[in-house]
């Protein structure tokens, strides 16, 4: 008899399986998806950074293990990134390891700094990972709701308060709710960490990802912040790359030393021919990374846009590559799954529930921008037809009570 796995038990049924089962279920029956569900790349990496991975590819001594905290001209090439974009100078060994994508590193370091019974202050909507990568690892997640930043940071203040916390998490431009914030609200946050002896995981896997003339900072351009905050970035979206797995984790050198020491034991570096591709996407022209963003800024407005014609007025968001989308009035008491569900079946559409990424996001759900402006312009119709019918049947209902 297989006994049961302790680690495995506490976490909860994960809700994207039960749209992605709804989801292949309706595919298998001849139905076409237009999937905004998962925040995936569909544009192609840009063709210089493919032609790197090529070339080095055909060295004889390529297919050779890598050093787990990535190779040095791959963390040179991270340095440089962060000195031309934040001002910000690193220490290519002690400040930097690269790691198999945003979210592997985010996971490892929580296992590396958290003992049993640990407090974390996690945002709630939150992208998973960054509460079960902490709960996996033992520690107990204080959960602060998130619905802008301002509340956010005096639900922390409160949870520092009344708790012995350990880590404080950050993630701006925020996955789910598109949310951006500015170098002051980072500021008060190092104030935060300092007054309650705090660790600070920013997440800003999104920072190239941003509309409006409005680039998101860094928190590690806040005076003093390498001595308590790393932060966790990823060359996924900014160079459509998510599928090779190339992430860094940056800031604090300690910080940085667990996490290296930890990955030591639990992995290799990525194939080098993808870590040389990622140095050439930092160092190289950076014009592809300006029409991946202009791409989805036009895809933005194109949802936007759409969802209003269709009767859904939802807010622009100011960065990443997701809408959060308050549900439509006359859904709103079906809560986010079961709408998300209907929305699949009835419109052949596909959005993220937000109660999938924590309960506070319950009343919204979570559209990527991963389809073309055309499919967007077609889920509007379709999601048009879908509503009017709800309102048409609703209407119905309520007229012989009126009558009488």
């Amino acid at each position: 008899m297989i006994p049961e796995f302790h680690r495995i038990q506490s976490l909860p049924p994960y809700v994207f399986e039960e749209v992605n089962r709804l989801k292949a279920r309706l595919r298998r029956e001849g139905v076409d998806i237009i999937d905004f569900g998962m925040g995936n790349p569909d544009m192609p990496t840009p063709s210089h950074i493919v032609d790197k991975l090529i070339e080095t590819a055909r060295d004889p001594k390529a297919g050779r293990y890598s050093a787990s905290k990535g190779i040095l001209g791959l963390r040179r090439a991270m340095a440089g990134y962060y000195e031309r974009r934040f001002g910000v100078s690193l220490d290519p060994e002690t400040e930097i390891v690269a790691t198999l994508g945003s979210k592997e590193g985010f996971a490892n370091l929580a296992q590396a700094i958290t003992g049993p019974g640990d407090e974390v202050i996690c945002p709630n909507p939150a992208y998973p990972i960054h509460a079960y990568g902490f709960i996996m690892a033992g520690g107990v997640i204080r959960h602060v709701p998130a619905l802008s930043p301002e509340a956010y940071l005096s639900g922390a203040s409160a949870a520092a308060a009344t708790g012995r916390p350990k880590v404080l998490i950050l993630s701006y431009p925020s996955n789910p709710t598109a949310q951006w914030v500015d170098l002051d609200f980072y500021r008060e946050a190092v104030a935060l960490a300092r007054k309650h002896d705090l660790l600070i995981l920013s997440d800003v896997a999104y920072s190239e990802i941003y509309f409006d003339g409005n680039p998101p900072p860094s928190i590690l351009q806040v005076e003093g912040a390498r001595g308590l905050a790393v932060e966790v970035n990823s060359l996924s979206k900014t160079y459509a790359m998510a599928g090779w797995r190339v992430g860094m984790v940056v800031g604090n050198a300690k910080l940085c030393a667990a996490l290296a020491r930890i990955k030591s034991y639990l992995d290799y570096g990525a194939y080098t021919p993808i870590q040389v591709a990622a140095a050439a996407a930092l160092n190289g022209p950076q014009g592809c990374v300006d029409e991946i963003r202009g791409l989805y800024r036009a895809r933005r407005d194109t949802l936007v846009s759409a969802l209003a014609r269709a009767g859904w007025e939802i807010p622009s968001p100011p960065a990443s590559m997701f809408a959060w989308a308050p549900l439509p009035e006359a859904f709103r008491a079906q809560g986010s799954l079961a709408f998300a569900k209907r929305l699949m079946e009835e419109a052949h559409v596909a959005v993220s529930p937000g109660v999938a990424f924590g309960e506070y996001g319950e009343g919204y759900v979570r559209i990527g921008l991963v389809e073309n402006e055309h499919r967007i312009r077609q889920a509007g119709r379709n999601i048009k037809r879908f509503i009017d019918r709800e309102l048409g049947l609703a209407q119905t209902e309520v007229a012989p009570l009126e009558a009488s």
